[in-house]
């Protein structure tokens, strides 16, 4: 006997509140086929009941905050996030000043053509 509570998930598989991701693991289907399978119900039944419905079940169904512990979820969790967890604080740190100068680089960059089309405006008159 499995023992897998209906709680919504907020996991990258959650699109809306979780509700879909919720149900789906713990009905044991898919998450994104139980997703297009409610889009259409809702689609198609009208969007006042199933959207009624669906906020309904939302603030029913109690909220999982722990959900990337969950071992259905946990393995792509931590896929994504290895090459973090194995970079020490230097490394981060010298990311982290790389990043700075790009992201200085592009708004230098931003300004500079904010600058030439002004120019180019004020040109013109």
């Amino acid at each position: 006997m499995r023992d897998i509570r209906l709680i919504r998930r907020s996991n990258r598989y959650a699109r809306i509140f979780g509700v879909c991701a919720g149900i789906a693991q713990w009905a044991e289907l898919d998450v994104k086929t139980f997703q297009t399978l409610t889009f259409l119900v809702v689609l198609f039944t009208g969007f006042f009941p199933g959207a009624v419905i669906y906020i309904i079940l939302s603030l029913v169904i109690p909220a999982d905050d722990n959900s990337y512990s969950d071992p259905y979820f946990h393995n792509t969790y931590e896929k994504e996030n290895d090459s973090y967890s194995e970079k020490t604080t230097d490394e981060l740190r010298k990311e982290y000043e790389e990043l700075k100068k790009k992201v200085e680089s592009m708004e230098n960059d931003m300004f500079d053509k904010e600058k030439d089309w002004d120019q180019r405006f004020h040109e013109d008159k």
